[in-house]
């Protein structure tokens, strides 16, 4: 700068030396300024690839939480429809096995009606003609041998142990009778037979046993 003629050689000097301060304030000032401009234009730079990354791990997990729910809702619909249809099955079951006991022995009484048809039909005609006992007889022959039938169709068969030997667990004995002629713990006579179903036994025969 050019010195003032006036001021004394202390006063230029200090002239001459505070521009030069001021300059390097300024300067530094905006050296600082210009550091703080470029770490924030890197930070700048930096943030939206992080928020970037954010975002999409946001929204994969966002993607993974929707198929969770939505395999959520089908297990819930599934588990729905199966407790739905095993209640079906329990009534539909419930249902049949009461049908069942219901009307085990429709078919059975089905086939008995003939039977009953015909009993009904010989009292019928035996009080008009009562003088016919042979044709009488015949009729309740036939009829008993249609009910023999019809028991013998669905499993029924006839315990009639003449002449065996005598079983507790086949036979009530009633009594006990000498006969000549019979072996010892031999059915004699049969008072009532015994009937089985399939196999199994119903009803023991009565009979008489020799000693």
């Amino acid at each position: 700068m050019i010195s003032e003629p006036n001021r004394p050689a202390e006063t230029q000097a200090i002239a001459t030396v505070e521009p030069t301060q001021a300059q390097r304030v300024a300067e530094d000032k905006l050296r600082t300024a210009n550091e703080d401009q470029t770490a924030g234009l890197e930070d700048a730079s930096v943030q939206p690839e992080a928020a970037g990354t954010t975002m999409d791990e946001l929204d994969q997990l966002h993607q993974e939480l929707e198929a969770m729910r939505r395999q959520a809702e089908e297990n819930l619909d599934q588990a729905l429809r199966v407790r739905a249809e095993m209640e079906n099955l329990r009534k539909r079951t419930y249902r049949d096995v009461e049908n069942a006991h219901k009307y085990a022995l429709e078919k059975f009484v089905r086939e008995l009606l003939p039977v009953l048809d015909s009993l009904e039909l010989g009292i019928s005609v035996s009080q008009d003609d009562i003088d016919n006992v042979e044709g009488l007889r015949e009729g309740m022959a036939l009829t008993l041998q249609k009910f023999r039938d019809t028991l013998q169709k669905f499993g029924v068969a006839v315990v009639d142990p003449v002449a065996e030997k005598f079983n507790p667990e086949r036979h009530e004995a009633v009594t006990m009778q000498a006969v000549e002629g019979t072996e010892p713990g031999t059915v004699a006579a049969v008072m009532q037979k015994g009937y089985e179903l399939n196999g199994r036994l119903v009803r023991p025969a009565m009979v008489v046993v020799a000693r």
